[in-house]
């Protein structure tokens, strides 16, 4: 029986897990301790930190592992390029995922290779000289944490007054003793999902995004196909491939964030993962393969084929709260339909969740799909109406 070792246990690992149990794989869920629903469905648990790659390569030596895979966050993608490396298995190499792990180096090969984005400075964590460096920038700017995922670390500023908040904000969140301070492009938020298999890139799938605007802008939801002109959708085509290849990046999905301004594609940054926020599933229906399954496969060193005749409408939504508190009910009132994918709690009655400002504080999900988009998020909305979540307020 194959080995397949998870990193991370979290709501977005979980459909890996009961994927590869599915094709008979034995999983090994590697995380910290605490209240994942990744631990109780994996056949064997591993609590150790996803970011020590050295422990969790002993670890990978000690169960003699055929893959190593994740879904949905940044955080471990270093030991996946660490374990790949050390054990000759497929996926991305330490060198690639260092630079797909830390924005100043993403940035930096941007820069050389000529992929379009937006202008940045280094500024040293204590501030010193912050404002020399921003004197250089264009506001409104994004202070964003190098080494940070899931929409931590990144804040934006529109003036000097907030300088002082922003960089004790950003300090909270990193582990280096510097941090990206970026001009802010006021655009159209927009991304793709796209796989890059022996050199390949298999696929290409831009996408629409529901942006929830806080601290800085957060995708709450997706949905495919994306209008967009030709010639921005063969611009965007252009500037990921470019990006793929100044990252190094190889046999692995990808997440690309894009922001669209006077009809060109400026790139954010790149992951060397799946997306999070349903966007696996939005591959899946879309090109009516399992994209679970194809990630696993790959992983597990087998050639895949990615060919699809089909192109699927759909769309997908975070539940989120909009304050802190505890659930004291929830109910979906929305009857069984072939268009209604799925709606997902993550959480129960008696649990605590967070007012949402940043992806992990989702508390559910809700995906649908149709013969047009329109007729999608018909389905989406209506179904939202059905679902009804009663949180009592509560500081935590």
């Amino acid at each position: 029986m194959k080995k397949l070792m998870i990193m991370g246990a979290g709501i977005y690992q979980v459909p890996l897990i009961k994927t590869a149990k599915r094709m008979g794989i034995h999983t090994i869920a590697v995380s910290i301790p605490g209240n994942y629903p990744g631990f109780a469905l994996a056949d064997e648990n591993c609590y150790e930190n996803t970011v020590d790659y050295e422990t969790v390569l002993r670890v990978a030596k000690e169960k003699q592992i055929d893959g190593i895979v994740t879904a949905g966050t940044d955080v471990a993608v270093i030991t996946i390029g660490k374990v790949c490396d050390e054990l000759g298995l497929k996926g991305l190499s330490f060198d690639a995922a260092q630079i797909a792990s830390n924005k100043l180096e993403m940035k930096e090969r941007y820069e050389q290779y000529g992929v379009r984005t937006a202008r940045f400075r280094l500024v040293k964590l204590d501030g010193s000289d912050l404002r020399e460096k921003a004197s250089e920038l264009t506001f409104p700017l994004i202070f964003k944490a190098v080494d940070s995922s899931g929409s931590r670390g990144i804040r934006r500023v529109n003036s000097e007054d907030e300088f002082d908040d922003t960089l004790a904000y950003v300090a909270g969140t990193t582990r280096k003793d510097y941090f990206l301070v970026e001009e802010f492009i006021e655009g159209e938020e927009f991304g793709a999902q796209a796989f890059v298999q022996d050199g390949e890139v298999e696929f290409i799938l831009p996408h629409g995004d529901f942006v929830f605007q806080g601290d800085t802008g957060v995708p709450v939801g997706h949905f495919a196909p994306y209008d967009l002109p030709r010639e921005v959708i063969e611009d965007c085509k252009v500037q990921l491939v470019n990006a793929i290849k100044a990252m190094g990046l190889d046999n692995c999905a990808i997440n690309a964030d894009f922001i669209l301004r006077d009809g060109k594609t400026y790139v954010l940054e790149i992951g060397g993962r799946s997306g999070a926020t349903c966007l696996a599933e939005l591959v899946s229906i879309y090109y009516g393969f399992d994209y679970y399954e194809k990630l696993i496969r790959v992983a597990l060193g087998e050639k895949v084929s990615f060919a699809s005749d089909k192109a699927v409408p759909n769309v997908s939504k975070l539940l989120i709260s909009d304050k802190d508190g505890v659930i004291r009910s929830q109910t979906n009132e929305n009857t069984p339909s072939e268009n209604l994918v799925d709606v997902q709690f993550d959480y129960k009655p008696g649990d605590e969740v967070h007012a949402f400002h940043i992806g992990p504080h989702r508390i559910g999900h809700v995906i649908a799909k149709a013969e047009t988009l329109e007729k999608a998020e018909q389905v989406l909305e209506d179904a939202l109406n059905h679902i009804h979540i009663d949180v009592e307020e509560k500081k935590l």
